[in-house]
Formats: C-alpha cells, structure tokens, sequence
C-alpha cells in the first residue's frame, strides 16, 4: 500500500470515450496541460513520457495497464529534479466511471514513502490540469491561463 497518496474526483459533462482520446491524444492535451503532451501508445508496457513545450523530458515511465475508456495505470518518475527522481516510481491511476450524463474521473497518484515531494507536487499541478481539461471539453475554453504556476510543479 502506498504511503504518500493524493486523490482528484472530478464529474466531467462528456462520455468515456471522449475524455479516454482527451487523457489520450497529444494535440488536444497541450490545450489543457499548459503546452505539455505525454506521448505513449497507451497500451500495457509501452513507454510513457511527459514533454514540456520545449522538447525536454518533464517525467517517464512505462503504461502498466491500459482498458480504453475505462483505466489507465502508469509508473512515472520525476526525472528533473534530483531530489524528486530519488523518490523513484510512483504510480498514477485514472479511472473513468460513467454516471449520468457525466463521466467521474478519479486520479489517483501514489509513492511508496512518507512523506513525498513528489506526490506533494503532483497535488497542485493536478487540480489546475482536471480545471482546464473540464473546462475544455464542456465550454471549449481553458479555465487557466497560468503557465508558469502549473510548469513550476513539474
């Protein structure tokens, strides 16, 4: 059981299958992740990686489990600041649940230690990356202009 653990829940007006290719497809994610892409080809045991607007490598690891539109799972590591790599691997589950007319998304971001930098980083980039890709899908609008704030937590 991990020990430094932060959950997001957030009910997004949209349908698995759109939000999966939104969480999914590298164009659409630089609107809501400030300019920042992960690039996979989300299946089990493919390579993950997290890219900043400039090409540099923000954070990588590896899909673990992937069950389009319903489960992603990957290890990620911090791979910048050395005392955020030394933490080695976490693990970040996103789970999409439809309910009603809206799907529930629940990240779940979690490292095997205590306390963790890490893991309190993650805790405020998060809520800023689910606001504008919420905001995005229902109203075609980021909420979130402030680059330099969500950049700061990678």
């Amino acid at each position: 059981m991990a020990k430094s653990t932060f959950v997001y829940v957030t009910y997004i007006r949209t349908t698995p299958e759109k939000l999966w290719i939104a969480l999914t497809d590298e164009a659409f994610m630089k609107q809501y992740w400030f300019g920042m892409h992960c690039e996979s080809q989300w299946v089990a045991g493919s390579p993950w990686k997290m890219v900043r607007a400039d090409g540099s490598v923000c954070d990588a690891g590896e899909i673990i489990e992937s069950e389009p539109p319903r489960h992603l799972l990957i290890r990620w590591q911090h791979q910048d600041n050395p005392e955020l790599k030394a933490e080695g691997n976490s693990i970040c589950a996103m789970d999409l649940e439809p309910s009603g007319s809206a799907v529930k998304l629940t990240i779940t971001h979690s490292i095997d230690r205590e306390p963790s930098k890490l893991i309190a980083a993650v805790s405020g980039g998060w809520p800023m990356i689910l606001s504008n890709l919420k905001s995005l899908i229902e109203n075609g609008t980021i909420a979130l202009q402030d680059r330099d704030a969500a950049v700061k937590k990678c």
